[in-house]
């Protein structure tokens, strides 16, 4: 691969022949895209040499940060030793069946078997397709119908973006496929705030809209629901503390499977190792992927809780369903290191204990920025409630785009930062200090303050 191109030689080859996901092509091909060369640590350089802070982990991924000599080492040595062989025709390899093990070791007790995919959409496929098929292994096979929400992502296949509740999504493709059912998102700012409800209220309230939908659809139709222990994608959506508990408390109820789909919240993220644990749920399907290799590789799957396990194995036959690279030897090696590497530095108990906490510190004197109405944390995950009054709350109009007028000086001003509607969202790598947390912070605020004279000049505020 050649390094000596210009940043617009990039860019118009770029224009010329890479389709980027989620884009407006035109719009890109005008505009030219923004060229990533390196990586260290929590920083990007791009080929003009503009530093950034990654404040997102590339794409909720990259735990353990960038340049970790012993996942390159751990790719290069398999890649040497066995590039690829598949998990069909009753075969595995030794880096599959390892990474299993260490996977049971680290997840919550109920699960001792996964099933290996290469993304988290594929593992949400996987979610759909394994939950029908206990069902009907139980003689139950009504039992169709999953449950997810509004605004939730899991993922962007067929069905992975179906299980989502992206607007915008379904309104491309014919989505969503039959049998997928949503209701609202646990979100108090937009639907409990309003109610006059306190945060723990309306956890309890949102909760109960699972069990109206499962009583309207037929609680002997119902297979699972799914959801994100904090919705990443849809703008670090922290749920009340009562919310998941009830949910727990609906599905064991009604018998309904409960998915916890862990691609972004997985592997430390929220200061466990994975979300479910810090919300207190016991899911039967974790969806996994992102931070199993942090990023370095692809790699995903699904860790089957033993009640499911134990009826997929016992009762027989053939489950037709998986990947040309399911346990990949090669990822899989990947995600051994990887996850060696976050034991050994103790990237977990680092933001339980330290980064997390302090992080929430920080966000908390955030929050007193005239521009932000909410700001919230959870681990390492944060997210800030752009509005245009804030003694009432008040939004700006959709068509200003106030978070992406934001992320643009985010990027300027050397941070990457995601926007989310108003919500401007960080997820940085789990290696983080405090002090680079301060150099993040102080990065954010001068960003909001930026944005603050644009909406002053412009006259967008109340």
């Amino acid at each position: 691969m050649s390094t000596l191109r210009s940043t617009h030689e990039w860019q118009a080859a770029d224009a010329a022949h890479f389709l980027h996901p989620f884009t407006d092509f035109k719009g890109l091909a005008a505009k030219g895209s923004r060229i990533i060369t390196r990586a260290d640590n929590i920083y990007l350089w791009d080929s003009d040499g503009h530093k950034l802070l990654d404040a997102m982990s590339g794409l909720w991924c990259v735990n353990v940060g960038y340049g970790q000599e012993a996942l390159v080492q751990a790719a290069a040595r398999q890649m040497r030793e066995l590039p690829f062989y598949n998990a069909f025709f009753q075969t595995a390899t030794p880096p599959a069946i390892e990474l299993a093990e260490v996977l049971a070791e680290v997840a919550p007790p109920q699960f001792k078997h996964v099933f290996f995919s290469g993304s988290g959409s594929e593992g949400n496929d996987t979610v759909v397709r394994m939950a029908r098929r206990y069902w009907d292994l139980l003689g139950q096979p009504q039992r169709q119908v999953i449950i997810s929400r509004h605004n939730a992502y899991h993922g962007s296949t067929m069905a992975g973006a179906s299980l989502g509740g992206m607007s915008g999504m379904h309104a491309q493709g014919g989505l969503p496929i039959p049998g997928i059912e949503h209701i609202e998102q646990p979100y108090w700012w937009e639907h409990g705030r309003t109610q006059g409800l306190t945060r723990d209220e309306f956890g309890l309230v949102a909760a109960r809209w699972l069990e109206e939908r499962i009583l309207a659809i037929g609680a002997e139709k119902v297979a699972a629901f799914i959801g994100e222990p904090v919705q990443g994608a849809g703008g670090v959506i922290v749920p009340p503390a009562t919310y998941w508990p009830e949910v727990q408390r609906i599905c064991d109820k009604y018998g309904v499977l409960l998915v916890s789909d862990e691609v972004i919240c997985g592997f430390g993220r929220t200061g466990r190792w994975f979300g479910c644990e810090t919300m207190g749920t016991r899911p039967d399907l974790m969806t996994f992927a992102k931070g199993v290799t942090s990023g370095y590789v692809p790699l995903g799957g699904v860790m089957v809780g033993e009640r499911m396990a134990r009826v997929l194995i016992e009762q027989g036959g053939e489950f037709n369903h998986g990947y040309t690279y399911s346990g990949h030897p090669v990822a899989c090696a990947v995600a051994l290191a990887n996850i060696g590497l976050i034991r050994s530095l103790g990237l977990v108990e680092h933001v339980h204990d330290e980064v997390g906490p302090y992080l929430a510190q920080q966000y908390r004197s955030l929050a007193e920025h005239p521009l932000v109405g909410d700001a919230e944390t959870c681990g390492l995950m944060g997210a800030l409630l752009l509005v245009k009054d804030k003694k009432s709350g008040a939004a700006f109009p959709p068509e200003l785009e106030i978070g992406m007028v934001c992320r643009g000086h985010c990027f300027r001003e050397g941070l990457v930062m995601r926007a989310v509607g108003e919500r401007m969202i960080v997820a940085p790598p789990l290696v983080i200090t405090r002090a680079q947390i301060d150099e993040m912070v102080a990065l954010i605020r001068r960003c909001l303050d930026l944005t603050l004279a644009d909406a002053r000049r412009a006259g967008w505020l109340a």
